[in-house]
């Protein structure tokens, strides 16, 4: 029975990859779908070589970061227990991948493309795993202190903040360094709108998300025996929430409807397993609110180019779950219990600080050194031809020998 177990268990959290794995198609294609024809190219392959160079990094470097171990031993022992480390890794790799995937749809259209390779690499590598292994594998013993003092540690399930929240404000400093897009914002207070480029790939990207986001979320018990049908349902009621608020305030746009989930699904990944579905349902509406809201008003009155919406989709979405946690994962509320508003609230403050610093300081180092914008003339060509030497409409052509 054990060795049966052992089997399942590596099952189930194989699973849970290829799930968060094929979330990264999701952020391809809104990508994909959002910015303008000339950089769609440049989204796809920038998710899949950001997901390449993550998957070395994380290994070699960042899953030793996180949990103090590492795969520099025999394949023999690697197999051991059905390989369940492997897929642990493998598992944990795709929610650490997500980081350079949020940052991708910020800095979208005017980044150049070495640049940011090289932030992946550290930030999947260090800024990230460091928090990582403070939340989820207990370093530095600040979750021991937040028990001991606040009566619980800081509660994190499926990583609002650990994945989302600092995701998304890593990406803030990014896209403030990088400047808003040529044309964009005129001096004379005037806007250039630069709608979608497809609605139904936007859509397509947002579907295979939100599909994606029930193996993020539920297989986030790492073993069968402690699978919870609530964190499915919970993860469904934020997600219609999410939605159906960005419908209304949204005022029925394409974008915030196909947005509006995810930012729900954002929000209750931490809470997930503690609040009641009626709970859930309300922290997925506030966080449709929170990005519609939040989406026009660094874009139209701050002149913040961020251009999916990653710092209000992600990073304030993903900041609202980590407090949101310790509101609806109250008994008084309906749920669960055993969480403490002061410990998410502590924990939130430390995950946002240490996201924006790391994210500044690699930024900003890489701006120094190197440069992160294309130059006018590539910007303008866009970065399909610029980087990758094709275009995504490319005419046919008849072959002549």
């Amino acid at each position: 029975m054990e060795a049966l177990k052992q089997g399942v268990d590596a099952l189930f959290i194989l699973l849970g990859a290829v799930m968060v794995l094929a979330m990264h198609a999701g952020f391809a294609f809104l990508e994909l779908g959002t910015v303008r024809r000339k950089n769609q190219v440049n989204a796809l392959v920038k998710i899949l070589v950001d997901f390449s160079v993550s998957t070395v990094v994380y290994f070699a470097v960042g899953y030793g970061v996180a949990y103090g171990t590492h795969f520099f031993v025999s394949a023999e022992v690697l197999a051991a227990q059905n390989g369940y480390e492997l897929v642990k890794f493998f598992f944990l790799l795709t929610f650490a991948a997500a980081i350079p995937a949020i940052i991708s749809g910020g800095i979208a259209e005017r980044s150049k493309f070495w640049p940011q390779l090289i932030a992946t690499a550290v930030i999947v590598g260090f800024v990230y795993p460091f928090f990582e292994g403070i939340v989820w594998n207990q370093h530095f013993g600040i979750q021991a202190w937040l028990k001991a003092t606040t009566g619980a540690e800081f509660h994190d399930f499926a990583g609002s903040v650990v994945v989302h929240a600092v995701g998304g404000w890593i990406a803030l400093p990014a896209v403030l360094l990088l400047g808003a897009r040529s044309n964009r914002y005129r001096k004379d207070g005037g806007m250039s709108a630069h709608p979608p480029s497809s609605i139904p790939f936007l859509a397509l990207g947002a579907w295979i998300l939100t599909v994606g986001w029930f193996g993020f979320n539920v297989m986030s018990a790492q073993t069968l025996d402690k699978i919870s049908g609530l964190v499915a349902v919970n993860s469904l009621m934020a997600m219609v929430g999410g939605t159906l608020a960005a419908l209304v305030l949204g005022k029925n746009d394409p974008g915030f409807v196909h947005n509006g989930p995810l930012a729900g699904l954002v929000a209750v990944c931490a809470g997930s397993d503690l609040m009641h579905p009626l709970g859930a349902l309300t922290v997925g509406a506030i966080a449709g609110a929170i990005f519609v809201s939040m989406f026009t008003l660094t874009q139209n009155k701050w002149k913040i180019d961020d251009v999916l919406g990653v710092w209000p989709l992600h990073g304030l979405c993903g900041t609202w779950g980590g407090v949101a946690a310790g509101i609806f994962g109250s008994k008084a509320l309906g749920g669960l219990g055993g969480v403490s508003l002061g410990a998410q609230l502590a924990g939130t403050g430390l995950g946002v600080a240490w996201a924006a610093l790391g994210g500044a300081l690699v930024y900003g180092a890489l701006k120094a050194s190197m440069g992160l914008r294309l130059s006018p003339e590539e910007e303008y060509d866009g970065a399909d031809l610029s980087i990758h030497k094709i275009s995504s409409t490319s005419p046919d052509r008849e072959i002549n020998w």
